[in-house]
């Protein structure tokens, strides 16, 4: 299974910070790594890309990926040029997960009715995928087509993901024939009828069983009985996922190695992932060395 993760600490923003814990994460064997894009929120990453460059020149074989990168808010061969530099500058390590954004007040700030992100999103996408394979693309408003360059090092272009909630997002990305990347708040049982309505879509669009079934998964691997509790005392604190009746196990692997690994065989038996991303706990009180430490202990589990 490909094992990725995200930053355990987003405090530092910096490409110092970004950087150095990629370097961590790949000495330590992981083969992805993760950001998020969101905006006008504290902690935000409005462009993920950008610090994704820095992390490219600073490590040599981790892939850099994208949890949900945005379409709708952008301008598609913008967005198409920009991908491709970063695989340029990577030597082809781009993951491109993307999305298309919920928040109605987000979509509004960037002039997008909230009603159009479907549709936007599919037609921004399609460009973009044009533009990658090197056609002339015929611009609004100019009157000789375009061939963007540099074009992606991966042929046709880096591997797409589509982050989606909902049975019409889903079933998007199925009638697509583009893997779904599960969220770390959606629950096992959630996850289970995800994946069945996402593959009942992409099998009536005719793209028959889809290989790749990543997921991510808020994950903390704890050295104390003290320390796993006040961790998923926190963490239910923080706010569950949609379903009101789920339990932290339901979402989060929290726990000691026994536990977390015991949990990783039900995943591997239910939904037979092909990648896995642990992401950050997403709460305070906890020292930044545990959590790289907990990274070290999550990944010697495989």
């Amino acid at each position: 299974m490909h094992l990725g993760l995200t930053p355990w600490d987003f405090h530092d923003r910096s490409a110092k910070s970004l950087a150095r814990q990629a370097e961590i994460g790949e000495s330590l064997g992981y083969q992805s790594f993760w950001l998020p894009e969101s905006h006008f929120t504290a902690g935000a990453i409005p462009d993920p890309l950008m610090p994704l460059a820095a992390v490219a020149g600073a490590t040599q074989r981790i892939r850099l990926g994208t949890t949900s990168l945005l379409l709708p808010v952008r301008n598609p061969l913008l967005a198409a040029e920009q991908v491709a530099v970063l695989d340029q500058l990577s030597g082809g390590r781009v993951l491109l997960g993307v999305g298309r954004g919920y928040a109605s007040a987000m979509l509004r700030a960037f002039d997008v009715p909230p009603g159009e992100k479907r549709q936007r999103f599919e037609a921004h996408l399609r460009l973009m995928q044009r533009a990658w394979a090197g056609e002339r693309i015929a611009a609004q408003g100019v009157a000789e087509p375009v061939v963007l360059d540099p074009l992606p090092v991966q042929r046709p272009h880096p591997p797409i993901w589509v982050a989606a909630f909902g049975p019409k997002a889903l079933a998007q990305a199925g009638r697509l024939g583009l893997p779904y990347l599960a969220s770390p708040m959606e629950t096992l049982v959630d996850l289970m009828t995800n994946f069945e309505w996402h593959q009942r879509a992409a099998t009536a669009a005719g793209h028959g069983q889809l290989a790749v079934r990543p997921i991510m998964r808020t994950a903390f691997v704890g050295r104390s009985r003290s320390e796993i509790e006040a961790v998923r005392s926190s963490l239910n604190a923080a706010g569950r996922p949609r379903r009101d009746d789920a339990a932290l196990g339901d979402w989060a692997l929290v726990g000691d190695q026994g536990y977390v690994a015991a949990k990783l065989a039900e995943y591997r038996e239910t939904l037979q992932p092909t990648h896995l991303v642990a992401t950050r706990l997403r709460i305070g009180g906890i020292e930044r060395r545990r959590l790289q430490e907990s990274m070290a202990d999550f990944i010697a589990l495989f």
